[in-house]
């Protein structure tokens, strides 16, 4: 199976290319910038075999994406359109893969219902998945594997800037894991803040949940910038990159396999 799966985010796009189920390589772009997402596609689509029974030389592969902006939607169908392709868009096209105990389903964003079903594809068990992207969610899916909800809260950038908007003198600043625990100047002590908030936040979230379903759950962290905070956060088991990646190709295969069966 030969599949590119985007994942349209707050701030970026990722693509993530797999051939006979293998991946390439997992790349990402400027979200908005429609050249440098066409480039990216067109040079990946090229690399996907043609199908020896198609006549009209039709590239052997799918384009499966998930989608939190409309308007960077809108442009990846066009770019696949002068490919000759269309894409399947999961929540659309593609039915989520998992079960989902929430009050509106439809509104919570696919790429957390992915990236949870991808981590409980591996682990079978109850687990946390928190994503720490343009906003952080932390959401819980139960043993039996279902969607639970979670909690979103905004991410080190959000963070910062709501800090110099509604301050008179305080700085932007650019979270990085900080030396000490506290700061000797307003900037480290403002990127000691957010650090050391969203490390406390995850952990008491996770206790929180723990308490709920009567065990300590298993954790995955994911998202830009898991990177920062993972090393200190012992209490996580997993960290892995592009996670939302991992998801849109599983929902894609759930979706394939299932129609087989129906057959």
């Amino acid at each position: 199976m030969n599949i590119i799966a985007v994942d349209i985010g707050n701030t970026n796009i990722d693509v993530g290319f797999f051939l006979k189920d293998e991946e390439q390589f997992i790349k990402s772009v400027p979200g908005g910038v429609e050249s440098k997402l066409a480039d990216l596609l067109n040079s990946t689509w090229q690399k996907i075999p043609v199908a020896k029974s198609s006549k009209e030389q039709k590239r052997d592969g799918v384009i499966v994406a998930s989608s939190v902006r409309a308007a960077w939607t809108k442009q990846l169908r066009q770019i696949a359109g002068n490919l000759g392709e269309k894409i399947y868009l999961i929540g659309e096209n593609i039915p989520l893969p998992m079960d989902m105990w929430v009050d509106e389903p439809e509104k919570v964003g696919t790429d957390r219902v992915i990236s949870a079903a991808a981590a409980y594809a591996v682990v079978e068990e109850a687990v946390v998945v928190a994503d720490f992207g343009t906003a952080v969610t932390i959401d819980l899916v139960s043993e039996r594997g279902i969607f639970l909800g979670g909690v979103i809260c905004p991410g080190f950038d959000a963070s910062a800037r709501a800090l110099k908007k509604d301050t008179a003198q305080l700085p932007l600043v650019k979270v990085a894991r900080p030396e000490n625990p506290f700061g000797r100047s307003t900037t480290e002590a403002i990127k000691c803040g957010l650090y050391y908030s969203a490390v406390g936040t995850l952990e008491e979230v996770i206790r929180r949940y723990a308490e709920n379903i009567g065990k300590w759950p298993q954790t995955v962290i994911t998202g830009s910038a898991a990177k920062i905070i993972k090393d200190d956060c012992p209490f996580i088991d997993s960290y892995v990159p592009h996670l939302v990646v991992k998801g849109i190709v599983l929902a894609y295969r759930k979706y394939i396999e299932a129609k087989a069966e129906a057959l």
